[in-house]
């Protein structure tokens, strides 16, 4: 089951998902000092703790009350309940993949080859799907109960089809059945791509809350975008990072439906008119359609079995000009299909031009429109002849996923006033009812912002929403803090509000006023600032050659009046209409739950240092590591020793999460080794592999400069024959779902070392502590509620703390910093040459200086450093004990009982959502 976490900070956080174990666990049914009955109590018994098994994922179940771990081929076969399908055996099974393979078009018939095999599993696989898919919609049709809808720009999903068969209950099955057929189920599973719906942990925890939604029976729907070419496909050449599209659409997708009679046109540009009756028109400007494609998302076995509805665009067949192509101007004559398809094209398009900026807020707006659109046909569906526009939230629970469908509150407020003819009062108590929104930054400068002026002319009736929005903000600000102090007002009011750098409305124009002050007063006074700013100008000339700032005249020099200085741009502060426009708001929420923890992780905590369980757990992690070794060759050349400790970063490429750091301590170490005899570096380190993953975003050029120096790093370190296995450094090109499967179970020591202060949560660390891996990190994000609960022994801290990061960085500004010895070898080192010819001055001249865009180490590498390598060797030191080691991994798994979506999925149900089970008949 998908798992994550929830913890609280003081301005929000990132949600967390977790979705990753250990393959190979222990079944604690019988044990050498207890085990657990089937009601969940403590018995005794004189048996050894003793079966190992298999499991694909890891099933966090808080309300059952016995602890087993298993695979879903292990178990009892969980039959779906429908007539058609508890019939289902491996005959049936297979007569229905070699009906899919004969009636399959896609494949040519005489050859029943794997990606031929793989489709018609995957379409059979989908028939048992929509037969629980339509009886759960059929009856929420019937039931109307409240519905919740996620929408998120991200769902990553992974490969589908063995969490399907899983969750059915039909594992076993298929394999028999495949088997038959001459194909094993896992050849076949591994020919689905991953679904390049998604970058992070934002698209990992939508697909987290959609598999816990239909397990616990939430009647629930989710909400994206069918993104033809995903992010993008990362290569690693010797030139470092490049980008290809991804291909996961080329031979189209067996799990998805095409809904060609679900559509709604989406409008852009144009103009707002209004009628005698005050009423407002958006007409003319550009139309497109928005067609949806849905993906059954099956519970645990359950019946329940909800949707993901991705939509995608095109142009109305109107739209290609047919006599312009005709004439021979065939681009032109489908200028507008282009238009209209490229919106689905690429999730996060470079946003550096204003081109790239317009086709960004087209696709959010077009995600919140047509989910707004189909989420209140199905309303006024379900209410039949008379549609109680008050009762929409007790129906209706929208969650925005970060800001991204922050466009759903105007949207929704444009359809209920100038589609439905609702006032303004009743549209924004609505709306404020039906919204809520999960933010996944602290960061201010990471929070969405967009052009007001680039806004207003791609979406100008929202623009006039969000003005009417803001304006009634500003007079609930003033209430709140009344007129008296204006100091305060102005604060407040540039904390706040939604529209940034725009001068306050007129009714408001004389707010900020000293009240000890005359108007006359004032007026006077802004005249007297002028005539100083006028003689200030005239006594300006222009820089000079090769400067940058206006300098005092000379005597003999001419008299210039200096460029004027540019307006800031008026923008809108998208997380602050979240805020407004919605009437819950959550970043990360620490909630006990003492059920999971006393009756799931608690036989872990009792039997840590059992022998037997210790020995048992060791096994199944060199198990596998024995896989990633595997994986590892195949996927770069590269062998290395499983013997070896497997130190992992996986994560998206950048400066604050301090992959830099990372590989500096990798070369302080090659260093260090190269200078000690052979016998000497045997005894003071531990065979380690390094595995890096990630990808830098394709305009971010320091980013993927790091990720170069990483594998020149390792194409030096990995063939140096004195080093051998004690050292290997390998980067795992387009890191996925499916690559961190691999991955995550086999590592042993995970680095989670971001600058403090800087990570709201982070992802992949709960993953990997649930996997009894060990993290080296620093105070920041999830690694502050991490360290409480797997103990402060069991996690290897180091670094400058959050409160320490201002001071630290004035410190560096002043250029009283003095960078440990160490550091600057390391520097020395890398410019030397020794990793090849590559320029590395550029990446190490990011870490010097005082102050300046690139340099100063604005996160803190170099203050680190010494830290980090410290914390290092107390790695070193507690691997060489594989007792203890063993017993940090065990606690580092029994600590990770609050990190489940399933009991984050109640919480969210009952306290924003208000929702509740639907349990099919």
């Amino acid at each position: 089951m998908a798992t994550w976490r929830f913890s609280t900070t003081s301005s929000g956080a990132e949600a967390v998902s977790s979705c990753y174990a250990v393959a190979r666990f222990i079944d604690f049914s019988r044990g050498r000092n207890g085990g657990v009955d089937g009601s969940g109590g403590v018995r005794r018994s004189g048996n050894k703790a003793k079966q190992l098994i298999l499991m694909r994922k890891w099933q966090v179940r808080p309300m059952r009350r016995s602890f087993s771990v298993r695979n879903a081929s292990s178990e009892p076969q969980q039959k779906v309940k429908d007539p058609i399908t508890e019939k289902e055996d491996a005959s049936s099974i297979a007569s229905s993949i070699k009906y899919h393979a004969e009636f399959n078009p896609l494949f040519s018939p005489e050859k029943f080859d794997l990606p031929k095999a793989f489709f018609a599993t995957a379409q059979s696989i989908r028939d048992a799907l929509i037969i629980n898919w339509n009886t759960t919609y059929d009856y929420y049709e019937k039931l109307n109960p409240k519905q919740a809808y996620y929408l998120s720009m991200e769902f990553l999903q992974g490969r589908a089809m063995l969490n399907a068969i899983g969750n059915l209950g039909l594992t076993g099955g298929y394999a028999e059945a495949l088997s038959k057929l001459g194909h094993n189920l896992e050849n076949i599973a591994f020919q689905e791509p991953d679904a390049a719906l998604g970058n992070g942990g934002l698209g990992r925890l939508a697909s987290c809350f959609l598999d816990s939604l239909a397990t616990f029976d939430y009647p629930a729907w989710g909400y994206g975008l069918r993104y033809k070419y995903g992010l993008f496909k990362q290569c690693i050449t010797k030139n470092g990072q490049e980008e290809v599209a991804e291909d996961w659409l080329e031979m189209s997708n067996p799990s998805e439906i095409v809904r060609n009679d679900v559509t709604y046109p989406i409008k852009f540009y144009g103009k707002v008119v209004t009628d005698s009756d005050g009423k407002k028109h958006w007409i003319g400007g550009e139309d497109i359609n928005a067609v949806a494609y849905d993906v059954p998302i099956p519970g645990y076995k359950t019946k329940t079995t909800i949707n993901l509805r991705l939509w995608s665009t095109k142009a109305p067949s109107e739209d290609f000009d047919l006599s312009a192509f005709n004439s021979g101007e065939h681009i032109q004559a489908a200028k507008a299909l282009y238009n209209a398809e490229k919106i689905c094209y690429v999730l996060y398009p470079g946003d550096e031009s204003i081109e790239g900026k317009i086709l960004r807020l087209k696709q959010q707006y077009t995600l919140c429109s047509a989910s707004l659109h189909d989420i209140i046909a199905r309303f006024e569906r379900r209410s039949g002849t008379k549609v109680k526009w008050e009762e929409f939230p007790e129906k209706v629970a929208v969650q925005m996923n970060d800001t991204h469908p922050s466009l759903c509150i105007p949207e929704l407020m444009r359809i209920l006033i100038d589609v439905k003819g609702l006032s303004w009062k009743e549209a924004w108590n609505i709306t404020q009812r039906t919204m809520a929104y999960t933010n996944h930054t602290v960061l201010p400068e990471a929070l969405e912002k967009w052009s007001l002026e680039l806004m207003g002319k791609l979406l100008p009736r929202h623009v006039e929403i969000i003005e009417m929005i803001d304006e009634e903000l500003i007079r609930t600000i003033v209430l709140e803090y009344g007129t008296a102090d204006s100091d305060l007002l102005e604060k407040k009011l540039k904390q706040m509000r939604i529209l940034e750098n725009v001068e306050l409305p007129a009714a408001f124009s004389d707010l900020l006023v000293s009240p000890k002050e005359s108007p006359v007063a004032v007026l006077k006074k802004r005249k007297k600032k002028k005539k100083k700013k006028k003689k200030e100008e005239e006594e300006v000339v222009e820089p000079a050659d090769g400067e940058n700032e206006p300098v005092k005249e000379s005597t003999e020099g001419k008299k210039k009046i200096p460029e004027p200085v540019p307006e800031l741009p008026k923008m809108v502060r998208m997380a602050n209409l979240c805020v407004v426009g919605g009437h819950a708001v959550n970043g990360v929420a620490a909630i006990h739950s003492e059920i999971v923890k006393d009756e799931v992780f608690n036989d872990f905590f009792k039997f840590a240092d059992n022998e037997d369980l210790q020995a048992q757990w060791r096994a199944a992690k060199r198990s596998n590591k024995l896989k990633a070794v595997s994986f590892l060759k195949e996927k770069t050349g590269y062998l290395v020793s499983p013997d070896a400790m497997f130190d992992i970063q996986v994560k998206r490429i950048h400066e604050y999460k301090r992959q830099l750091l990372n590989i500096l301590g990798i070369v302080y170490r090659y260093k260090m080794m190269k200078e000690m005899s052979a016998s000497e570096r045997k005894e003071k380190f531990v065979p380690r592999v390094c595995i890096f993953g990630g990808k830098a975003f394709a305009t971010y050029v320091q980013a993927k400069r790091i990720v170069k120096f990483i594998t020149d790093v390792g194409a030096t370190v990995n063939h140096d024959p004195d080093i051998g296995d004690l050292l290997k450094v390998v980067f795992v090109p387009d890191y996925n779902v499916s690559v961190a499967e691999l991955l995550i179970p086999a590592s042993e020591l995970s680095q989670h070392i971001s600058t403090a202060g800087m990570e709201a949560s982070g992802t992949s660390n709960m993953k990997f502590a649930m996997n009894g891996c060990i993290l080296i990190g620093t105070l920041d994000g999830a690694n502050v509620e991490i360290r409480e609960e797997v103990g402060e022994d069991n996690f290897f801290l180091f670094g400058a703390e959050a409160h320490e990061i201002p001071g630290l960085r004035k410190e560096r500004a002043e250029g009283k910093f003095v960078p440990d010895p160490h550091f600057e070898e390391v520097k020395e080192f890398v410019r030397s040459g020794v990793f090849g010819p590559y320029n590395y001055d550029e990446l190490m001249g990011s870490l010097e200086g005082n102050e300046g865009f690139g340099r100063a180490d604005f996160f803190l590498v170099g203050k680190d450093f010494p830290s980090y390598i410290e914390c290092q060797e107390k790695v070193d030191e507690a691997y060489k004990d594989q007792q203890r080691w063993t017993r940090m991994s065990i606690l580092n798994t029994a600590g990770s009982y609050k990190f489940s979506s399933d009991r984050t999925i109640h919480e969210y149900a009952r306290e924003i959502w208000n929702i509740k089970p639907v349990e099919l008949p």
